[in-house]
């Protein structure tokens, strides 16, 4: 089964579009990335593996088509990126400049 394939096939499985799935798969990846490299939401290492998952997904897309590589596959890619990178982006933010909104604690003092 081809990666494109299996992407197809979770989609059916979960009644999601591939849109839903890249923001679902992105904050679980942000998740277990900040799990896994000890680090916080608010450290850029955890956003930086999504983001790099991202691309390679997203080059696996171009790099395999269907068909003839077309101009809707370019503009379907940057809306996978805005879609996917948006509420990790946001998770990070709030976790790096506002952590009391996550916490209900006081942010660190920066020195």
């Amino acid at each position: 089964m081809s990666w494109i394939d299996f992407k197809i096939y979770l989609t059916q499985v979960t009644a999601l579009s591939q849109d839903a799935l890249h923001i679902y798969g992105a904050v679980l990846i942000q998740l277990a990335a900040a799990l896994l490299l000890r680090r916080s939401l608010a450290s850029p290492l955890p956003w930086l593996v999504v983001f790099l998952l991202l691309l390679v997904n997203e080059a696996i897309d171009l790099w395999l088509p269907r068909e003839a590589l077309g101009e809707w596959q370019m503009i379907a890619g940057i809306q996978d990126i805005w879609n996917t990178m948006a509420l990790p982006t946001l998770l990070w933010l709030l976790a790096r400049f506002s952590p009391s909104l996550l916490t209900r604690r006081p942010p660190r003092a920066r020195i």
